[in-house]
């Protein structure tokens, strides 16, 4: 991943196992996957096919920003195709890993913590001072779990895979439950 500091100009809401992800992509890659909460995820949709004629996608632009070119459009459009066919994949338990580019938007030490995450393989799971100690940060266990905190690509990103340094389970933006389901899914039972 790269420091990236272009807006999404491209969108898809679709349904998972885990609920309805919302997956943003600019011209350079990925850079949001989002699970939505339902209330939410229901005026997305709504409102996605509303505006596009029955199809939850579309593509978008901040006000401030420089209308994107039909090739960026489409490539950024690519980006979300691939990712939501990879997830469909995961999901099914046919892909263990991820190819799609990604252009997370972040500092540099977020841009360090989101690339450890993505060097763990399937089913592997760590702990927060251990990517600390990846990244040659070993004091920075606090910004480490901050940064994944901050991690704009669920799922994909895998901050999931990180639990407690005791093997607990710890905070998830999309809640335990999820978390569990996710490391089930790779094979990982930490439930005692």
């Amino acid at each position: 991943m790269k420091i990236n500091n272009h807006p999404p100009i491209y969108q898809q809401v679709i349904s998972s196992p885990v609920g309805n992800l919302k997956l943003q992509a600019s011209e350079y890659g990925l850079t949001h996957l989002q699970v939505l909460q339902d209330s939410v995820a229901n005026d997305t949709l709504t409102n996605a096919q509303q505006q596009t004629g029955g199809v939850a996608d579309a593509f978008v632009t901040e006000s401030s920003a420089i209308e994107p070119s039909v090739v960026e459009r489409e490539r950024a459009k690519a980006y979300v195709t691939q990712a939501v066919t990879e997830l469909g994949q995961y999901f099914k338990g046919e892909r263990q890993t991820f190819d799609v580019k990604l252009a997370a938007k972040g500092t540099e030490f977020q841009q360090q913590v989101w690339h450890a995450l993505t060097e763990l393989n399937f089913g592997e799971i760590c702990s927060y001072a251990a990517i600390a100690d990846k990244i040659v940060r070993p004091k920075a266990v606090r910004a480490v779990g901050a940064a994944n905190g901050a991690n704009p690509i669920a799922i994909i990103v895998p901050c999931h895979r990180v639990i407690g340094k005791n093997g607990s389970l710890t905070g998830y933006a999309y809640g335990l439950e999820m978390k569990q389901y996710l490391l089930n899914l790779e094979g990982v039972n930490t439930e005692k």
